[in-house]
């Protein structure tokens, strides 16, 4: 499933452009490429980061994986429930599972990603 709305990395993170913040997450293809997820290491409020650097890393059965940020930017917020529930990334990956906000730092960094067209292609969909 890729949505529409999104935009996309070539390393399978999606991120929602509302404004001057972003919300990050992993796609679909990747959690099904992790397979069951088992632990998320929060990235802390405040860090600022840029794009394409190590957001966080998620703990899989099988692998441990880095996310990266799409775009350079300052996180303010992240989701807390992936302490106690990291599955959320696998049932919910687009919506319960997100991972953290961020504060945009550079917009002229958005025409870099993938549009959803362009990550259908890449992921052979």
């Amino acid at each position: 499933m890729v949505k529409d709305d999104l935009k996309y990395t070539d390393t399978h993170e999606w991120i929602k452009i509302s404004g001057k913040e972003a919300t990050i997450g992993i796609t679909d293809y990747a959690q099904k490429e992790l397979g069951d997820i088992v632990y998320v290491e929060l990235p802390e409020i405040g860090a600022e980061l840029a794009a394409k650097e190590i957001l966080t890393t998620v703990e899989a059965v099988k692998a441990v994986e880095e996310i990266y940020i799409p775009i350079s930017g300052r996180v303010i917020d992240v989701n807390s429930k992936l302490a106690d529930t990291p599955d959320l990334l696998n049932s919910s990956p687009y919506d319960e599972g997100w991972i953290a906000k961020v504060e945009i730092m550079d917009e002229d960094e958005i025409e870099n990603l993938l549009s959803a067209e362009d990550y259908k292609k890449l992921i052979g969909e």
